[in-house]
């Protein structure tokens, strides 16, 4: 069989010789720090949802009061199962903390959910951020509160719910 050979362009190899897939992407978002970034909150009448971005809007990590499981940032950070095992075994409590139905929209699931974000971003070097905080739910004053204790200093908290200027006319009054 003939063997491809592999081209160099600028210090990266590619082509069938090149080093494997799996040692390239070793894991890139273990390695991004981030000092200042931005905490938006979305907190609906039935979930909240935290997401942690840097300046420019790249998401670095989020979480959701009815989250499941692990979200797609910790499946990629902890492929092996030795790893997983030992992940599984530390953050057993997060496992537990899984909200469903009615009460993903309480302010304790909102806590919660902030707590294992928050810690998140310690973990990555956080020190600074700014809260935007978006909607009407019960969650939002419990994620303040849990991003305050932390020791995150908060430079701006701002309300980006979008309110109507009278645009669509609302649907007519429901008679009983």
């Amino acid at each position: 069989m003939k063997e491809r050979k592999s081209t160099r362009v600028g210090s990266r190899r590619i082509g069938r010789n090149s080093s494997s897939k799996d040692e390239r992407s070793s894991s890139r978002k273990d390695g991004r720090r981030i000092q200042t970034g931005i905490i938006h909150i979305q907190a609906g009448f039935n979930n909240t949802i935290i997401t942690v971005t840097d300046v420019q809007g790249q998401v670095f990590s989020w979480y959701s009061a009815g989250c499941p499981r692990l979200n797609d940032d910790d499946k990629r950070r902890f492929k092996g199962t030795q790893k997983r095992a030992t992940f599984a075994a530390q953050t057993a409590v997060e496992y537990k903390r899984r909200f469903k139905g009615t009460q993903r929209g309480t302010p304790f699931a909102a806590q919660t959910a902030a707590e294992v974000v928050i810690r998140k971003m310690v973990d990555q070097g956080m020190k600074r951020a700014k809260v935007l905080i978006k909607g009407p739910g019960r969650g939002r004053d419990a994620v303040l509160r849990a991003i305050r204790r932390s020791d995150i200093q908060i430079s701006v908290v701002r309300d980006v719910t979008p309110l109507p200027h009278n645009g669509c006319r609302p649907p007519k009054v429901r008679r009983l």
